[in-house]
This record gives C-alpha cells, sequence and structure tokens, in this order.
C-alpha cells in the first residue's frame, strides 16, 4: 500500500532519527591514549610522598572507589557506603557497605578491609567495625567529614605486598612508575561495565609534547599549559578547563622573626603587578588573586586587594633600615614558574627590595603551584595550610564569616603572597566523547568513549 506524505515523513524522520542515534550511541571498545604532566611514582593512595594534583586523582577514581562521592551539583552520593547514619552531634559515623563488591583480585569488600584502608590514610581516626559496618567515631564534632571521605587518600584499598587492589571500572595491567601505566577495563565491577577496553596513560609528558601528541593523533587526551590554551585551535579537537583550582604563590621558607621582616614581606606583595604577569605570562588564563581560596569556592575571595600599590610598598620598605637580599626558588622544569620568578624580582626592585630568583638550591622563599585538594572550601583551606606551613584552621560550625575570619588570619602571617588562581585545560580528539571535569580539576572517564570504535 502506498504511502500518503504525512505518514512517509513521519516514517522518515523516525528512521533518520535511529541513525542519528545510532551514530552518537556509546559504542563498546577502543584503547584511550591519555597524557599528564604530573611525574607519579606509586599508585598507593596512602603514599603521602607524592603530591597531590587532578592526574592522581583522575588514575584513583579510574582504579578505586570511595565510601561516598560527590555528583556534579556539588552533593554527597552514595560510594561504597550504600548508606550512613550520624550520631552525638557529628562525631559518630556509620557507614553500611554495598553488597556484593569485590576488589579486581576477586577478594569481598569487608569491613575489615575497608576500616584498614581509613586507618592507614589517617591515622588519628578512630576506625572500628560493627557487622557490616564501618563506624568512624572523632572526639569533637566533624562536619567535614563526609567531604573528606571523598578525597583520594580515603579509598578502599587491598594491599598485597606491594601491589593495590581496587573497585573501580579499570584494573591494572602494567606500571612503570614515572613513566607509564595502562589499565583495562573491569568487566564484573559493580558500576558496571566501563565502554573502553582499556586506558594508556603517559606520566610525566612535558606540555609541548602533549600538544604534539595530540596532534598527530598519539594520544587522545592531553594537558594543555594555562598560558598556552590561548593557542589551542578549535580544529584540533576539543579544548575544556576547570575552574580556577590551583594556587600561585610565593611561598616562604619560614615564618616572621620581627615586625619589620614582616612590614617587608607585606612591601613584595604589594609590589606585584598581578594585572601585567596575568596579560602578557598567563595570555589572561586565570585570574589575579590576593586570596589562598578562589571566589568560587570561598564567595568572598574578592575582597582581598590583588592589585599592586607601588606607594605603600615603598613606605613600608623606607621604614626598614636594613634590607635582605632574599632568594626565590622555582622549579626549573616549569618555563612559567621561571618567567613569573623573574617577574616578581623585577617588580620587587621597583619598591626596593631585592629579589634574586634561582632553579637550584635551598631559598628564602619559593614559587609554589599548588592545586586545591578540594571544591569543599574547609578541606582546601586547610591542606593549602599544611603545604605552606601556615595556622590549621578549626572549623568549628562551618560559617561563612568563620571560613573568612580563618582565612584572613593565615594571609595576616605575610608566609604566602598569592598571585593567581590557574584553572586545568585538557584537549581531546574529536573521536573521544562523555569525558568531563570535576570540580576538583580532575578527568571522569568512567563514562567515556570513542567514537572511531565500530561494533
Amino acid at each position: 500500500m502506498r504511502l500518503s506524505g504525512w505518514r512517509w515523513l513521519a516514517v522518515s524522520s523516525a528512521l533518520l532519527g535511529a541513525l542519528m542515534h545510532a551514530e552518537t550511541r556509546p559504542q563498546y571498545g577502543g584503547t584511550l591514549h591519555v597524557s599528564t604532566h604530573a611525574a607519579l611514582t606509586s599508585l598507593d593512595p596512602a603514599d603521602s610522598s607524592i603530591a597531590d594534583s587532578p592526574a592522581r586523582t583522575t588514575i584513583s577514581s579510574l582504579v578505586f572507589d570511595t565510601l561516598v562521592r560527590i555528583d556534579e551539583a556539588g552533593q554527597i552520593r552514595p560510594g561504597l557506603a550504600e548508606s550512613w547514619q550520624v550520631l552525638k552531634a557529628n562525631q559518630r559515623w556509620q557507614f553500611r557497605l554495598r553488597h556484593g563488591v569485590k576488589f579486581h583480585d576477586g577478594t569481598p569488600l569487608t569491613g575489615e578491609i575497608a576500616a584498614a584502608s581509613l586507618r592507614l590514610a589517617n591515622p588519628t581516626w578512630i576506625v572500628r567495625v560493627d557487622g557490616e559496618s564501618v563506624i568512624i567515631e572523632s572526639e569533637g564534632s566533624d562536619p567535614e567529614l563526609l567531604a573528606e571521605l571523598t578525597l583520594p587518600r580515603n579509598v578502599m584499598v587491598k594491599r598485597d605486598a606491594e601491589k593495590v587492589s581496587g573497585t573501580g571500572p579499570f584494573h591494572i595491567v602494567d606500571w612503570q612508575p614515572g613513566k607509564k601505566l595502562t589499565l583495562a577495563a573491569q568487566e564484573d565491577c559493580w558500576r558496571g561495565r566501563p565502554f573502553l577496553d582499556g586506558i594508556e596513560v603517559e606520566i610525566g609528558r612535558a606540555f609541548r609534547d602533549q600538544a604534539t601528541s595530540l596532534e598527530t593523533g598519539k594520544s587522545d587526551l592531553v594537558e594543555i599549559a594555562p598560558e598556552q590554551s590561548h593557542r589551542f585551535s578549535p580544529g584540533k579537537g576539543k579544548l575544556v578547563s576547570s575552574e580556577p583550582l590551583e594556587l600561585l604563590a610565593v611561598v616562604f621558607a619560614r615564618d616572621t622573626s620581627s615586625p619589620e621582616e614582616k612590614a617587608l614581606r607585606e612591601a613584595l606583595g604589594l609590589s606585584v603587578d598581578r594585572a601585567s604577569i596575568h596579560s602578557v605570562l598567563l595570555q589572561g588564563a586565570g585570574q589575579p588573586a590576593g586570596s589562598l581560596l578562589p571566589t568560587w569556592i570561598s564567595g568572598y575571595g574578592f575582597v582581598f586587594p590583588s592589585k599592586a600599590d607601588l606607594g605603600k610598598a615603598r613606605q613600608l620598605r623606607d621604614a626598614n633600615h636594613s634590607i635582605p637580599v632574599w632568594t626565590i626558588g622555582y622549579d626549573a622544569g616549569d618555563p612559567l614558574a621561571r618567567l613569573v620568578s623573574e617577574r616578581v624580582a623585577l617588580n620587587a626592585r621597583d619598591a626596593g627590595l631585592s629579589v634574586v630568583p634561582t632553579g637550584v638550591g635551598s631559598t628564602d622563599m619559593r614559587l609554589a603551584r599548588i592545586p586545591l585538594a578540594s571544591a569543599d572550601a574547609w578541606l582546601a583551606l586547610q591542606d593549602l595550610a599544611g603545604r605552606t606551613g601556615l595556622p590549621q584552621p578549626k572549623n568549628k560550625g562551618g560559617a561563612v564569616e568563620e571560613l573568612f575570619s580563618a582565612e584572613q588570619t593565615a594571609l595576616g602571617t605575610e608566609r604566602v603572597i598569592p598571585l593567581f588562581h590557574l584553572p586545568a585545560f585538557y584537549a581531546s580528539s574529536a573521536k573521544l566523547k562523555s569525558w568531563t571535569v570535576r570540580a576538583d580539576g580532575s578527568l571522569d572517564l568512567a563514562q567515556a568513549w570513542l567514537e572511531s570504535v565500530r561494533q
């Protein structure tokens, strides 16, 4: 029977829609090739000798799982714990483990293994097992515990000699510390089998080499240096950035020993022309900062001034008769760090201060690039304090006024001079689909797939 015009249009539209859906439907198979700048030498989340970074968090989330997780809206969701309850005013937390979860070596997830993982990562915690639940107790109220449990160090790990096993969507096939990591899909993962067959991660690669690797088709996903992001052409693939989540700052090696020294450090902070560095060296990437935490996390970062004030800097300098010669260290393998250090020294000279940049040896201060540990303001500030020698802030109630006061106190020590908050930039080939950047700058690749792979 002949189809009438409208019936033919309806059928053809349905067929076209089905074909388009088939073209964009996730496909199984293929190996994703990723490059990262971070030089990771250990996969053990409890290894404190390895600096936290988005790259480390990305890899951790592929191999391991936490009791709870943070969704795209910043809400805490069940992970390996299917439910939880809190008692005694945030002093006693009970987490009921999910049934049927196995580690990559086939060992079932038990309360004993979960408790052992948490104790190793947090020696001061009181962790015990109650049947199918894990209980965490603290002497005082701990309103940040749920957010803290989402950190990479708190994943569930089964340790056997020098090997680690997780419950994530990929298991470790080959590990060459500092060079390469090969992962394969975990067929019976409790979260479901990932679309990719495997992921190969090239570790410790220079940003320029990563860009070349993407252009030549050897990599599917790479990192882009913030100052180079403006050069990326849309025709090369997809460029995605995170919120500003890395603090670029001058960090002194010790606390001030006198009011005079404190005044000179303040003068140094006032001498830095962040606006010029932002436009010339960073090519507009990131945000000039006078605060430790970016505004998108704290809500008040803009309150702390970041503009240079040479007049006030010179007044503070002239009030001191003895002017030291400071040395500022930087990572010799980081071209941006060298350029920023040199510009800080040049700005200091305009204020009558003496700063000498160097890429070797011990120094009075260093130019540090510190990734924020969490999108949670208190956890991020506490981690920054631990990394820079600042007084450890105490969260008593979680009020923003309390957070502001804690950061104000930390900055008042003149131990750290914030310069910029930088985002993470990633570029991918056009064939890579369904990958996202989390709030902490790490990558979510659990649902990623390659369009070029055909079933």
